[in-house]
């Protein structure tokens, strides 16, 4: 009993090590003049074949939701936004930014999900409600750490040559440090502006076809053929396409293993125990990247950029800390309406007027 208790938090503590992985191996990759446009489309479809044979076995003997032309049409825009541009802005980021920026900036999610719901009108600000300034404050700090990582990297905090070296396949070597920093924090935060939109239309296209597995299939194949024509719009030499070292070639069959069994082990944790607790791992991912980047793969590490990712970690759980009240909130108006409705017949009983018939001429 004890160990079926902490079932969900092992599968969330595997995932972000699973997610750490794909930063780390990309960034290699990828510093090794790989594409990173092709990087998605290689990482897409491999993702797609190891995920369609499970969606299409699930359908066979159900009603399975049909496409349409508009569910297509949305599918489409959804993999436009939340895996075409996202993950080519988000793996251009990681190449000019570092590792563990690519992993701190991520944890904005909640808040600019949270940000654009608002101007939307799906989400409600009440300044004399705690929960409503949480999130608001939470919000604010998230920001504010983004902008301290991206602008103010202040000194180092550890000397890397005195580390020992515990070298991988690469060293590393950048040149325009600073330009090349501040270029890929704003991929970054596009990549996450990105993401929380794809968030928001999911509730829409869900609700044409409710179908995940296969529309997350769907996904992957439309985004691959998507990336695919970029690449080819951007980099028309066929040479791109070619994988120099093996470690290209695992970190993309890597990238997509880790789509799929990620996405299965965070839909069973939301299952068993919710959203907002699967979402509160997401900084353990930072943290992992963080130590191992700087151990394996030599990257500074500077005050402004550790300031900066703790502020987006406090605030984080600040935000969440209010969506959470607001479930609870949400839970006990869903309560009280369910007892309600439940005591309305023996309301109605007990107010029937006796001198009236029991049987009106209505």
């Amino acid at each position: 009993m004890g160990l079926e208790n902490y079932k969900p938090i092992i599968v969330m503590v595997g995932c972000q090590f699973l997610y750490a992985g794909v930063t780390l191996s990309g960034r290699a990759a990828l510093l090794q003049d790989f594409s990173s446009r092709v990087f998605v489309v290689y990482r897409q479809f491999t993702a797609f074949l190891l995920i369609a044979p499970f969606a299409f076995f699930s359908r066979r003997g159900t009603n399975a939701c049909a496409m349409n032309w508009k569910s297509f049409f949305l599918i489409s825009l959804l993999s436009l936004i939340g895996v075409t541009i996202n993950q080519n802005v988000y793996f251009e980021g990681l190449y000019l930014a570092s590792s563990s920026a690519a992993s701190a900036l991520g944890n904005l999610v909640p808040a600019i999900t949270f940000t654009i719901a608002y101007f939307l009108g799906l989400e409600k600000v009440d300044l004399g409600n705690v929960r409503s300034l949480g999130k608001i404050m939470g919000t604010g700090l998230c920001v504010s750490g983004a902008v301290i990582m991206a602008l103010l990297k202040g000194s180092k905090l550890v000397n890397m040559e005195l580390l020992p070296k515990i070298s991988i396949v690469l060293h590393l070597h950048l040149v325009g440090e600073e330009d090349r920093w501040l270029i890929g924090c704003l991929f970054l935060l596009a990549s996450t502006t990105c993401w929380s939109l794809w968030l928001i239309l999911q509730v829409h296209v869900t609700a044409c076809y409710p179908d995940h597995l296969s529309l997350t299939a769907w996904m992957c194949l439309i985004a691959a053929v998507q990336s695919a024509i970029l690449t080819f719009i951007i980099e028309p030499d066929s040479n791109t396409w070619k994988f120099t070292s093996s470690l290209q070639i695992f970190s993309c069959f890597y990238a997509a293993v880790v789509s799929a069994l990620t996405f299965l082990g965070q839909a069973w944790c939301i299952g068993r125990r919710g959203p907002l607790f699967s979402a509160m791992f997401n900084p353990l991912c930072t943290v992992i990247v963080t130590i191992f980047a700087c151990i394996f793969m030599h990257e500074e590490l500077y005050i402004g950029s550790l300031t900066g990712g703790l502020a987006v970690i406090i605030g984080l759980y600040v935000v969440l800390w209010g969506k959470a009240r607001d479930h609870e909130l949400i839970k006990q108006e869903d309560t009280t309406k369910h007892q309600n409705n439940v005591n309305a017949p023996n309301e109605a009983i007990t107010s029937v007027d006796l001198e009236q018939p029991l049987l009106s001429d209505n």
